[in-house]
Parts: structure tokens; C-alpha cells; sequence
């Protein structure tokens, strides 16, 4: 009988928790820690667009897809083809919360952060200029990127202000970013 040892390589130095994102903490405009009591869809503008195929038939549903779709024509459905802009969202419906993470693009200076509400129609925009770096702790563990936050400004629908709380964006859970809400809708 022949008995086989595998060993392999491993590490308990590696972080448990090593997902890097920018920390956001809500405040009142006066600094008070609160809790946001309304609901905010967070969108972000990455560079560049998307071709959109919109198929329509008098009677039915609207249909959008990204590719075409030659079934739907066959069908009767006539098709336009438009650019949009090539958003993300990172945050959907955050509702009752105090604080919230955001992943940052690694390649681009700026990030720019589109804040919709569901109790105002205006928006808020905040953007981001940083620097991104890789960082590797232990090769075992993998790289992941770092940032430095350089600057932060937002508009005023209903943010007060912005701040940059932490400068240094990794995983150790600092808040990064404060957002000074202006009270309309806390």
C-alpha cells in the first residue's frame, strides 16, 4: 500500500476580509452621524457608450436588448438603434442607512458618482480624483489595488457638503468619504 503526501503552499498572514472599497459615512450638515431615511440609487458614468437595440410593436411590451435580435423583427417589431451612456449602478435602492461601500475604478482618475433619490427629482453628483497603486501583502494573498483620495466635490440637491474623511482607500474599513446631507430629506 502506498501512501501519497500533497503539500501545498498557504498562508494565515493573508486579510479575511480584503474586498477593496471606498467607505462612505452619512452626516447631518451640522456633522452628527444619522441615518438617511430615504431611498438613493448610486450611479456611475464609465467612459464611453453602449449601442442599444429598442424593438416596439403596437399593442406590446417595449423590448430593449443589447444585441440585435432578428426573431423580434421576423415577429413585426420594428427596431431602433440608438447610444447610451455606459452607466453602472453600484448602489440600488439603499434605503434606512448610515454608511455605504463603493468600489473605485482602478485605471481612471476620477470617478464620478451620480446620487438619485426617490423623494426629490433633482440628483446629486459627486466626484472622486485619486490615485490607484497595487498593493501585495504576501504573493499567496494576490494583489489588489489601493487608492489615495486627492479631492472630493459634490453639488447641492441634497448634499451640503463632501469630505474626505481617510485618504488612503483599502480594506480596513475607515470611513473615506463624508457625505453632509443639507436636510431636505433626512
Amino acid at each position: 500500500m502506498a501512501t501519497v503526501f500533497l503539500m501545498g503552499c498557504y498562508s494565515n498572514n493573508c486579510p479575511v476580509d480584503n474586498l477593496v472599497t471606498c467607505n462612505y459615512g452619512f452626516y447631518d450638515s451640522e456633522g452628527t452621524a444619522i441615518t438617511y431615511n430615504d431611498t438613493i440609487t448610486v450611479t456611475t458614468l464609465k467612459p464611453g457608450f453602449k449601442t442599444v437595440y429598442t424593438y416596439r410593436k403596437w399593442g406590446n411590451t417595449t423590448v430593449t436588448k443589447e444585441r440585435p435580435d432578428e426573431e423580434l423583427v421576423n415577429q413585426g417589431y420594428t427596431e431602433t438603434i440608438s447610444q447610451q451612456r455606459n452607466d453602472t449602478i453600484l448602489v440600488n435602492q439603499l434605503f434606512g442607512a448610515s454608511s455605504m461601500k463603493v468600489p473605485m475604478s482602478y485605471f481612471n482618475k476620477m470617478d464620478t458618482l451620480i446620487f438619485s433619490y426617490k423623494r426629490i427629482t433633482l440628483k446629486d453628483t459627486i466626484k472622486i480624483t485619486h490615485t490607484s497603486y497595487p498593493n501585495v501583502e504576501l504573493p499567496e494573498c494576490g494583489t489588489h489595488r489601493f487608492h489615495t483620495l486627492e479631492q472630493v466635490t459634490a453639488t447641492d440637491a441634497a448634499i451640503d457638503h463632501v469630505e474626505i474623511g481617510h485618504s488612503k482607500v483599502n480594506y480596513d474599513g475607515q470611513t473615506n468619504i463624508k457625505i453632509f446631507f443639507n436636510g431636505i430629506v433626512e
